[in-house]
């Protein structure tokens, strides 16, 4: 904006008064707090299931000024609530102009950020630092370098004439260059020990041995990290000292209810949008009320099956992935026959085996055992659905017309308007039907005989890319 300094001394007459990483955090954090409580706004949008778990811990943290590190298996938001601690930075911040870290512009920590000041006094130049320019991420793997994280001699200013132990002889890493800002290292145990050394002389003694030249970064960072839990502990690949300098370990989890995890299907699954598609003549998505309940329910059994390794996890990313894999696939029903709508059904369960299988870890690894558990785990989440929805109806009727000889074959490339037949045949299956949409219809027919079946009450057998359902 142009009423703000471009100058250091115009920075000085206006009043300004810079602060640290932490202190800004905590400042705007309170303002949020209050803000919050008025407007009921969430303080980490898009995060759900943790209101009343992982977020108190995390003000709390930010309260104390703690360094934090989010304990969690994969696809528990960790990475996301890292990054939304960046909404709490001041929006715009000056920085001295021309160095090459961001840089206090009343106490600069570089040879460069000083001479600048020294040369130009208070017509330094003043640039201002956006919130998003203030973030930096970095996935840890074993083959980082201390020059990747902090910095390095540059050869080229060597042959220009510098001694090595000269700090003008630093190009400077990726934490330097977040001066004044936050940077968030993923699965910080993968970081080799040395490098974890590194990083703790910069957090603690505020210096750090490049080449064997101890170089002084007094640095104004906010280092939050990520791990797995497995991973972080004393006899893992952690160091003490390091695991010791985190004020607040955080553990994440998984969504806690089957609500919690159809909330985060529907803010990140993208559907197919054929209703906006011109060519796809308008097809809406007219979803039984079910179908994102077995979705969400798939999850949480498999993250309950013995059958599943629980120390990788079976991250919230499945069930997104899985909803997007049904959809599709009734989306290719509807365009295929030439249906009028998209509406999921049982049968395109049987479609999510490519986007479940690298989701999850099985224990069994025989030839075949995968999709053997994958089956059983879609089962017995069909069957938990079922069990909630009508458990207490009644289907006497429907068992007696099956009974009699009545067989119906249903799947995933049968039109919607072949399910007519059964519920003209057995007028008992009518009242369970919700809306006018015979896509949906079918849906509910699919999911009524699906589950009389996996409750041993009828019969079911596989048949040319089918299912028949008799006595």
């Amino acid at each position: 904006m142009a009423d703000r300094p471009t100058t250091l001394g115009e920075l000085k007459a206006s009043g300004y008064q810079p602060v640290p990483v932490k202190t800004e955090i905590r400042r705007n954090l309170i303002r949020r707090l209050r803000s919050a409580e008025a407007n009921r706004e969430p303080l980490f949008p898009g995060i759900k299931g943790y209101d009343e778990s992982v977020i108190p811990q995390v003000v709390n943290a930010l309260l104390s000024g703690q360094d934090i590190i989010f304990l969690g298996e994969r696809g528990q938001a960790k990475s996301r609530l890292v990054r939304g601690l960046a909404n709490l930075l001041d929006e715009r911040i000056p920085v001295l102009d021309g160095a090459e870290i961001p840089e206090n512009p009343y106490q600069p920590v570089s040879p460069q950020g000083r001479a600048l000041v020294a040369e130009h006094g208070d017509s330094a130049p003043i640039r201002w630092l956006g919130r998003d320019e203030r973030y930096g991420e970095k996935l840890a793997t074993p083959d980082i370098t201390i020059a990747d994280l902090i910095g390095e001699v540059d050869p080229i200013k060597v042959a220009e004439g510098r001694y090595l132990a000269d700090e003008h002889t630093l190009h400077y890493g990726l934490v330097p260059r977040t001066n004044r800002g936050i940077f968030a290292i993923n699965e910080l145990p993968d970081l080799a020990e040395r490098i974890q050394v590194g990083l703790l002389n910069l957090l603690e003694e505020r210096d750090v041995q490049i080449r064997g030249h101890r170089v002084r970064l007094p640095l104004d960072v906010f280092i939050v990290a990520t791990a797995n839990p497995e991973d972080y502990t004393n006899r893992g690949r952690i160091i003490t000292p390091l695991k010791d300098r985190y004020g607040a370990q955080i553990r994440t989890h998984y969504p806690a209810s089957i609500e919690q995890e159809i909330e985060i299907m529907a803010q990140e699954a993208q559907a197919p949008a054929l209703a906006e598609e011109p060519e796809s003549a308008g097809l809406p998505l007219h979803e039984a009320p079910f179908m994102a309940e077995i979705i969400a329910e798939i999850t949480h059994a498999a993250r309950r099956s013995p059958d599943v390794n629980q120390r990788s996890g079976v991250s919230v990313r499945a069930s997104i992935a899985n909803y997007e894999t049904l959809t599709a696939n009734a989306a290719r029903r509807a365009l295929t026959l030439g249906e009028p709508e998209v509406a999921p059904r049982i049968s395109d369960l049987a479609y999510i085996l490519p986007s479940f299988q690298g989701k999850l870890e099985v224990e069994a690894m025989e030839e075949g055992d995968e999709a053997r558990v994958i089956t059983r785990i879609v089962q017995m989440a069909v069957k938990a659905v079922f069990d909630r929805a009508f458990g207490d109806s009644d289907f006497e009727a429907v068992e007696e017309a099956f009974n009699e000889g009545y067989s119906f074959t249903a799947g995933a490339a049968v039109p919607a308007t072949d399910y007519r037949r059964i519920l003209t045949d057995i007028p008992a299956l009518a009242a369970h039907l919700e809306g006018e949409s015979p896509g949906v219809h079918a849906a509910i027919v699919e999911f009524i005989l699906e589950g009389l079946h996996l409750n041993k009450r009828l019969n079911k057998r596989a048949e040319a890319g089918a299912a028949v359902y008799s006595a």
